[in-house]
């Protein structure tokens, strides 16, 4: 049945047609759905930049107005309440400013697509084809897996506090009063809920971009690192053609690098906010989880803490792999068959030797960079505000 539903969730013939542009169609959907991938249709056009000048305007910009405005009356938050409305707070504004960067972003999607369709195009073994399908088939598989991960929490933490008489996140709203009756507060409720998700489908356009383009061109990294590794291997081959050949794979290095380098003004804005938010969101949790907390809040903000993680440990470890693949391809060039070889052969692989030794590396703001050892650090400050946050009690008795 899900298969039926979202078919590109499953692993295609190998017959069938691969391409790069597979991995983006689902978030490309949910980008059109925020409000953020206009369609190639012009009539449509005028009808969409009304929606996404509404989704702008109601999630980006009014809900941390009417967050704020909600904190005028702290008489009306219960201590849990308030825990959630703050940890939530933080993370919106966060959210705000990473959708905005992410909407700015949007043409350089499209730049890194185009750069994507070129590098498709060296791509003509059936083994290569079938690596392209896989990572289409895996980059929507996680984010179909972020969707689930992202909806549990808004709809958890709506469920669990609307059964007990409160909302979850007691947003300013000045048309719906929550306290003239029973159907007034369920409509309250839902009208929060709706506003919340729309926020929280804006941060999973935020979070999983990173994931599922880099994914994407980590393949065909891969698919050059094997390139590279069979250079001068074919006998029947001539010196000239040999030395296209390798002109070929220099030129599918320079689109790598021009990849990379178009999504990372992108990334390094996204990427540093969520470095400096995450510790101040998941202390925040903490104390909420272990002070005030009952079983159903508690299991919508732990879900929330593990959607916190998600936001940045998964790009880190892809940082990390494609820095380790940079390595691998230096080796891969200079233990190929090239001894042999012309001067004109020679010479041009020393150039290239140079340039494919320098890692492909990523920065957060400039300041942070991004890797699973930067991760770590900010997990360990977690810890060490949930450990401090744990003997509150204690040193309060002595």
């Amino acid at each position: 049945m899900l298969f039926k539903l979202f078919p590109r969730l499953r692993l295609p013939d190998a017959a069938s047609p691969a391409q790069s542009r597979d991995s983006f169609v689902y978030i490309d959907r949910g980008m059109s759905l925020v409000g953020w991938m206009p369609p190639k249709n012009p009539c449509g056009r005028f009808i969409y930049r009304l929606w996404s000048a509404f989704t702008t305007l109601f999630v980006i910009i009014l809900l941390d107005v009417s967050l704020l405005i909600s904190y005028s009356e702290l008489s009306s938050f219960t201590a849990r309440q308030f825990l959630t409305s703050l940890q939530v707070a933080f993370n919106c504004f966060g959210c705000s400013i990473k959708a905005s960067y992410t909407f700015a972003g949007v043409r350089r999607f499209k730049q890194a697509k185009k750069i994507l369709d070129r590098l498709d195009s060296r791509c003509e073994s059936v083994e290569h084809h079938l690596q392209l399908q896989q990572t289409a088939t895996l980059c929507n598989r996680i984010y179909m897996t972020y969707c689930a991960m992202y909806l549990l929490y808004s709809s958890s933490t709506f469920l669990g506090s609307m059964f007990f008489g409160r909302l979850a996140w007691n947003l300013y709203n000045p048309l719906v009063d929550a306290e003239n009756g029973l159907f007034s507060f369920w409509l309250a409720g839902i009208l929060e809920f709706l506003w919340m998700t729309g926020a929280v489908l804006q941060d999973l356009m935020a979070d999983v971009y990173p994931i599922v383009y880099f994914l994407t061109i980590r393949t065909h990294i891969k698919m050059l690192k094997e390139r590279l590794r069979n250079l001068r291997m074919d006998t029947s081959m001539s010196e000239e053609e040999n030395h296209k050949q390798l002109i070929r794979c220099i030129e599918d290095h320079r689109l790598i690098l021009d990849y990379c380098n178009t999504l990372r003004p992108v990334v390094s804005a996204t990427i540093f906010v969520q470095f400096v938010l995450i510790g101040i969101v998941m202390g925040l949790s903490a104390i909420n989880v272990i002070f005030f907390s009952n079983f159903w809040t508690g299991l919508g903000t732990g879900i929330f803490m593990c959607d916190l993680i998600l936001q940045t440990f998964p790009f880190c470890y892809i940082c990390n792999m494609i820095s380790d693949d940079c390595y691998d391809m230096a080796n891969c060039l200079f233990h190929s068959n090239w001894l042999s070889a012309d001067r004109q052969y020679k010479t041009t692989l020393r150039f290239f030797l140079q340039n494919v030794q320098k890692p492909i590396t990523f920065t957060a703001g400039g300041i942070f960079l991004i890797s699973t050892s930067s991760n770590i650090a900010l997990e360990h400050l977690k810890r060490y505000r949930l450990h401090n946050t744990a003997n509150m009690p204690a040193r309060a008795a002595t």
